[in-house]
């Protein structure tokens, strides 16, 4: 089981975010009725697949202990990846939340995570 979990969210979403002292999510988190999570090892791949060429996003660590009943693992609707994805039914509280990071784009286009990311 994962320790932690991580989501991607645009710079002036995660501030308005502070500001309310929990993330609801975007657009497609509201479509969807759940914010969509990755674990470490499919997270930059969430990123390239449908945050390629955002310039304001951040990476959004939160403990997976802290977050209850409301995370569920599910497959990602629609898709040939593997694995189960970590779905969370409710608002992210920022109790919850471990390390904000920001993700900038690299020569490539790519988002560059951080040095000591797993």
């Amino acid at each position: 089981m994962e320790r932690f979990i991580y989501t991607l969210v645009r710079e002036a979403d995660w501030r308005a975010a502070e500001a309310a002292g929990a993330y609801a999510g975007s657009a497609d988190d509201a479509r969807d009725g759940f914010l969509h999570f990755s674990t470490a090892a499919q997270v930059q791949g969430s990123a390239a697949k449908h945050r390629a060429g955002v310039p304001d996003l951040r990476l959004v660590e939160a403990d997976v202990a802290a977050l209850g009943a409301a995370l569920k693992w599910e497959p990602a609707a629609g898709s040939s990846r593997p694995g189960l994805f970590p779905h969370l039914y409710a608002s992210l509280p920022m109790a919850a939340v471990t390390r904000v990071v920001a993700l900038p784009l690299g020569p490539d286009g790519r988002h560059v995570f951080p040095a000591d990311f797993a």
